[in-house]
């Protein structure tokens, strides 16, 4: 949809007298200008947890940086004060030759982008303070170690420097000590790590022609400048473009005095959750990686430790990590994410937010807080989405009983199954992706670079890492399969190769190219296809076994149950088949609101049709009629059947003439090249090439169909309100309760309607003069959107066609759009989602406020649903909430989405009235 809603547009026009904020001065709800890490930064401080001393620059200084290309006026000034206070409070100064204070710089957005943005760390450190870093921490290669760090990591990230510049040169200085290329960075010693400090910083001056400044203040200003560009970087934009976050948001900037992990075996850095963030168990999950610092712990260059083996190092530590855990747990009232630092047996909490989560953990969690009274029915609703509902209904593998044995084991990071063919790089995912095929990456280890290739994938298997490394996050961001940490995997990107080293499968080769298969729930990979079979969920909705052992089934079950209480939009199914709609029944389905009658008529009936179309005599047309009379009064006695009792809306005829014809080119050239050989040609097939020639269009999408259909081929409407009618009478005979409306399309004037309505009850009449059958329009073109004061005269009921709706609207064809231009479109941020994916607000949603309004002017009483795709669409659904349609009508499948999301559009409107914001939620 456009990008309109959700903006930076609220806020104040006038420039603020205020960019900085003491971590003493903030708190969690004011993510909007203290982005969420420094809003939490503030919390945690607030509730006394060991947090090194900071400050936050806020998203409006970086909103203006972004828009002038200057920092705002003042800016310097206010760090510089709250700069002086950090070096009080800390008892060092910036720059200091003797006891010098080093500072962190971090990125901060109001919404979790894991990775996407810049982090420099040991700001301060340089030529003349390396040495006073030393002797107050004792270690000269610990200070040696937070060097190059800053160069490498200032190198790359305000200068430009390529990451494979410094990773080369590492490289070599291993090789230079005599160690293996993969040894730990760890094995490397002060002079080795001088002597690469040096080499990193010739690398810099090389590459990019500028020094790393030699001043403190310089390195400062320089940093802050970088994480402010960094929101504007190309995989920030893919990231939010996948998240549906808006472009002007801008990111804060958090500077925090450094604490050092990497002094020594009693330091070290880590990452926690406060429930399993892949299945929401309880307990504490994460990783630590001792005598680490910042991104070690989730780059996945070296193996982590679990929390229970860092309580086993460092037993006190964890006993005071496990209970800041708990109280920020219970603070939160959610599932927390924290990044945390050991330096020499201290403790600090560096970061909290609420943790990214797999769908099924988000179910999980959202019912034992529920159950345990942390959170009420309407709290717990709001945790969960559509969307993650709708990953848990994918399907999964096939047990195999034993007959397929992976060939490695690792980390299940993010639950589900994948299936596709193995791909090395981000650019050869995209590539094939686009090509059709499913692809799964292997790579050592993510990084944010490789975003798009994660998007297009459908799994993504790693050799290193974690839990909590960044494939592993983002991934369950995603709801993408990943298995993580298979450390029996040999891959080789450049060659693009993985091969098995260990175990009784050591030798085996994937090859790129080759089909492979990734478990999330139990880490197992496969060099094979495996089998899918239905996810419990859908099992569960089909009624073949309760799944009561399950806790997602249950949690599903539960929250589907609250938001079927809460929901004041009704949900029904697209259904054209009694199958269809049986199964739309079992997954809750009130209904039918969209049966295409004209999906009923492909096949071996579409000759039928034909001969209908082009019949030339009165009994030609009655013999076809006769016919197609038969089976749909079949096919509508099957949907009524399977509906009882329920609502069933048959839309008339409305496929595109040349849908039902054979096509013209084709036609023309076998006669011709029939002629042109002298080769025999029926009369009736020149018959018939006349006959399409009649009937050709050079757009039908915009031609003869729908309404116009009915109106000009004699009889064709009327077939079909009789083959209802008389299945409503059959059906009733039976001892059913049928229940059915008459949907006309395309309708563009009131007159059309006005004549189509009159034979619709004409035909109700004959067939039976008690016979109560609804006669209502699909409004999908703009005219009957703005004339629904007149078209309700003759309607009974209104349904929106939002997918014509949005076609005529914008004047686009969603068949051919969407591989023509929609890709530069997102890229230069005209759409942030397809507007035939979601609603367009602007556009096409005035259309429907205007109609719904115009149409219950006339008749108040007006029933007024959506049929088009945009009603399983969970954005969408919160709009047609809030516009007053009274039902949505999706796909069967589609059906618990939408239930779940009109009962959260309920209270999140509620909420909303009433100004309600819950701490540290993110309901997007």
């Amino acid at each position: 949809m456009l990008k309109t809603e959700g903006s930076a547009s609220a806020y104040r026009a006038e420039p603020p007298d205020r960019y900085v904020y003491d971590f003493a001065d903030g708190q969690a709800t004011m993510s909007d200008l203290l982005g969420g890490k420094g809003a939490n930064l503030a919390e945690m401080t607030r509730l006394g947890l060991p947090v090194p001393p900071g400050f936050t620059v806020t998203t409006e200084a970086c909103r203006h940086y972004l828009k002038t290309g200057r920092l705002p006026g003042g800016l310097d000034a206010q760090i510089a004060k709250h700069l002086a206070g950090l070096e009080q409070a800390a008892g060092r100064r910036l720059g200091d030759a003797d006891d010098p204070l080093l500072l962190s710089v971090r990125s901060g957005a109001k919404f979790s982008m894991p990775g996407m943005m810049e982090t420099v760390l040991n700001i301060g450190v340089c030529d003349a303070t390396v040495a006073g870093l030393a002797k107050r921490y004792g270690d000269e290669r610990f200070a040696w170690d937070c060097y190059r760090r800053l160069v490498q990591m200032y190198g790359r990230t305000v200068l430009g420097v390529s990451a494979e510049e410094f990773e080369r040169a590492l490289i070599q200085a291993k090789v230079r000590k005599g160690l293996v290329p993969d040894a730990p960075d760890t094995a490397l010693d002060a002079d080795a790590l001088r002597a690469l400090t040096r080499r990193f910083q010739r690398i810099v001056r090389e590459v990019s022609g500028q020094e790393v400044p030699q001043s403190p203040r310089e390195q400062l200003s320089g940093a802050v400048r970088a994480v402010f560009e960094s929101w504007d970087g190309q995989r920030a934009r893919v990231y939010r473009r996948r998240e549906g976050i808006p472009d002007d948001l801008g990111t804060a900037v958090t500077v925090m005095t450094m604490v050092f992990g990497n002094l020594g075996g009693d330091s070290g850095t880590g990452v926690g959750f406060t429930r399993d963030p892949a299945t929401g168990a309880p307990g504490v999950y994460g990783d630590y990686l001792s005598d680490a610092e910042g991104e070690d712990v989730v780059s996945g260059v070296r193996n982590t430790l679990t929390l229970e083996q860092f309580g086993a190092l460092d037993p006190d530590a964890y006993r005071e990590l496990r209970r800041h855990m708990a109280t920020l747990e219970e603070h939160y009232r959610d599932l927390c994410d924290i990044e945390f630092t050991v330096e020499r047996g201290k403790l600090w909490m560096l970061q909290t937010r609420v943790g990214k989560r797999t769908a099924a953990a988000a179910f999980r969690i959202a019912a034992d807080l529920l159950a345990d009274g942390t959170i009420d029915e309407d709290e717990a609703l709001c945790r969960v989405t559509g969307e993650q509902l709708a990953q848990l209904m994918f399907p999964c593998f096939a047990p195999s009983g034993g007959a397929i044995a992976p060939i490695a084991k690792g980390i299940a990071a993010s639950p589900g199954a994948a299936v596709g063919h193995a791909v090395f790089s981000s650019a050869d995912a995209v590539a094939r992706a686009a090509a059709g095929d499913r692809v799964i990456l292997v790579r050592r280890e993510t990084n944010p670079d490789d975003l798009p290739g994660m998007i297009a994938a459908s799994g993504v298997l790693t050799g290193r890492g974690g839990k909590t490394s960044h494939a592993a996050v983002v991934a369950r961001g995603m709801g993408r399969t990943c298995v993580c940490g298979v450390e029996s995997l040999e891959i080789d990107e450049q060659l693009g190769t993985a091969t098995v080293t260990r175990g009784r499968s050591a030798g085996i080769v994937i090859n790129r190219g080759d089909l492979i298969s990734i478990d999330g729930t139990d880490g197992s990979v496969y060099d094979t296809e495996i089998p899918v079979v239905s996810s419990p969920v859908v099992e569960y909705f089909e009624g073949h076994g309760t799944h009561t052992g399950d806790p997602v089934v249950a949690a599903v079950a539960t929250l589907l149950g609250i938001a079927d209480s809460r929901a004041q939009l009704g949900v029904r199914a697209n259904a054209d088949t009694p199958a269809d709609a049986a199964r739309a029944r079992r997954f809750g389905a009130h209904g039918i609101g969209l049966a295409r009658t004209e999906h009923m008529f492909l096949g071996e009936r579409r000759p039928i049709v034909e001969r209908l179309i082009l019949a030339e005599s009165q009994q030609d047309r009655t013999n076809a009629l006769n016919r197609l009379l038969e089976l749909q009064r079949a096919d509508f006695t099957g949907l009524l059947a399977a509906m009882d009792g329920l609502p069933v809306t048959v839309r008339l005829l409305d496929p595109p003439l040349h849908e039902f014809l054979p096509d013209l080119t084709e036609l023309s050239v076998e006669i011709a090249v029939a002629d042109a050989t002298h080769q025999p040609v029926t009369a009736e097939r020149r018959e018939l090439l006349a006959a399409v020639r009649r009937w050709h269009e050079q757009n039908p999408m915009l031609g003869l169909r729908g309404v116009r259909l009915g109106l000009v081929v004699p009889g064709l409407y009327a077939m079909q309100v009789r083959a209802l009618a008389e299945a409503i009478v059959a059906r009733r005979g039976d001892g059913g309760a049928p229940l059915a409306h008459i949907m006309i399309p395309l309708v563009a004037e009131a007159h059309e309607l006005e004549l189509a309505r009159a034979e619709a009850k004409r035909v109700l009449r004959e067939v039976d003069p008690g016979l109560t059958v609804s006669v209502g329009v699909m409004i999908e073109l703009p005219r009957a959107a703005l004339t629904a004061r007149r078209i309700a005269e003759h309607a009974e009921f209104f349904s929106f066609g939002t997918n014509d709706l949005t076609q005529t609207t914008w004047g686009m064809s969603r068949d051919d759009a969407e591989g023509a231009f929609f890709p530069a479109y997102l890229e230069h941020g005209v759409f942030t989602a397809s507007p035939f994916g979601t609603i367009d607000p602007e556009g096409v949603g005035a259309l429907v406020r205007a109609a719904v309004k115009r149409g219950r002017w006339t008749r108040p009483d007006l029933e007024i649903g959506v049929c088009g795709e945009h009603g399983g669409d969970p954005a969408s659904i919160h709009f047609f909430h809030q516009a007053g349609v009274d039902y949505v009508s999706c796909s069967p499948f589609r059906v618990p989405v939408a239930r779940l999301e009109a009962g959260r559009a309920a209270v999140l409107a509620r909420r909303e009235a009433a100004g309600s914001d819950a701490v540290g939620s993110d309901t997007r």
